[in-house]
């Protein structure tokens, strides 16, 4: 893919987001409701946290998982080593699997980084049966429901571009409405998904915010007194608890449609 942006480091990427996305991919698969036992194809799997909830909650035939890192894809395999699921590295413009293989497929936070998204959509279409869904859930980034939200806020502040993905235009409920209807699916629909995840302490969210493959060089450009300025604005702005725990909110823009029979 041209100007991909990669997650090479599996057990970096499930503190900073991998168990963010066990959170929104719970709330997806509460509200999608899948049939039991199909066949899936999981786009952009990444570090397999949202195929190894295929596989838990959804009694699943097989799972193919596909993304661009090979780092992400050896962490996959190590994680599922005993579940019904194959990984390989690929690009979500061009699955390598034959026309009709799949009775669903799924890209979980993944559409933004896709460099032509409709191309990633046409692909799922083509590699699912007649009346087999497709289906995704992205971070609402231009609403502000990133759950590092508060901190790209913080370094815009600082006269920092953000840090948005290629193609974030795509993860816009109304885009993924109808980007979905335009690849000639039907029964769209579309739905947002909140949810809510708690740190030890501000350290705790600091330590992973500096695990962002993209965050983390431009926070070490910085001088060291913007940082702690940084940080300072960031404690203030999150307001721990008696315990010094916090918890941060981020929502998700979530679409489904069907194949036609």
């Amino acid at each position: 893919m041209a100007d991909e942006i990669r997650f090479d480091d599996g057990d970096a990427y499930e503190d900073f987001m991998g168990r963010w996305s066990l959170l929104a991919g719970n709330a997806f698969l509460d509200w999608l409701s899948p049939a039991q036992g199909l066949r899936w194809v999981d786009v952009g799997c990444g570090n397999g946290a949202f195929t190894e909830l295929l596989v838990r909650r959804c009694a699943v035939e097989e799972v193919q998982g596909i993304d661009p890192s090979e780092g992400q894809i050896a962490f996959a395999r190590e994680r599922l080593a005993r579940a019904p699921a194959t990984f390989r590295q690929g690009d979500a413009m061009a699955l390598p699997y034959a026309d009709g293989t799949f009775d669903a497929a799924v890209m979980a936070l993944v559409i933004f980084f896709v460099p032509q998204p409709a191309r990633g959509i046409a692909e799922m279409v083509r590699v699912i049966r007649p009346g087999g869904g497709v289906c995704a859930y992205a971070w609402d980034i231009l609403g502000g429901g990133f759950p590092y939200f508060a901190l790209q806020d913080e370094m815009q502040k600082l006269g920092q571009q953000p840090l948005w993905p290629p193609s974030v235009e795509a993860a816009r409920i109304d885009a993924l409405r109808q980007s979905w209807t335009d690849a000639g699916l039907i029964d769209v629909v579309t739905t947002e998904l909140v949810v809510e995840r708690t740190y030890a302490d501000f350290e705790a969210f600091w330590s992973a915010c500096r695990k962002g493959p993209r965050i983390a060089p431009r926070l070490s450009e910085l001088p060291s007194g913007a940082v702690d300025g940084l940080k300072a604005r960031l404690r203030e702005r999150l307001k721990a608890a008696a315990d010094g725990r916090i918890t941060c909110s981020a929502r998700a823009n979530a679409v489904r449609g069907r194949k036609p029979d």
